[in-house]
């Protein structure tokens, strides 16, 4: 099996799979931010993780993975930091923030295992 797959039979990469869910995690979670942040942060957020998964299966697919990689673990770092936004400004609970930043925490050690394999010279 490939590094970063989900199993033999789905060739899907595993970040990309977990960051699908995230989005079907978060989408609803977005819905129910306040008014005045649903259209600001919400929207950044949401869009972050369209990005991030745009990202991830572009990498997928492309002969040369690291610049995909890299914009990925970008869009990553800034996630976090929307995220605790969120948390910090009482947009979501404490518990919400905690499942949150372990998903997104879990799919940034995903992305980096995923460079450091993608740049190993081939054997």
């Amino acid at each position: 099996m490939t590094e970063g797959t989900t199993s033999r039979t789905d060739p899907t990469p595993k970040a990309v799979q977990d960051c699908h869910e995230l989005l079907l995690w978060l989408i609803p979670v977005i819905d129910q931010f306040p008014r005045v942040r649903r259209f600001t942060l919400g929207e950044r957020l949401e869009n972050g993780v369209l990005d991030l998964l745009d990202a991830l299966t572009s990498a997928a697919y492309a002969k040369d993975k690291s610049p995909h990689l890299a914009r990925a673990s970008q869009r990553l770092n800034l996630l976090l930091h929307l995220w605790r936004v969120c948390f910090e400004l009482r947009v979501i609970p404490a518990r919400r923030y905690e499942h949150g930043a372990k998903l997104l925490t879990a799919l940034g050690q995903q992305v980096g295992g995923w460079q450091r394999f993608a740049a190993r010279p081939p054997a």
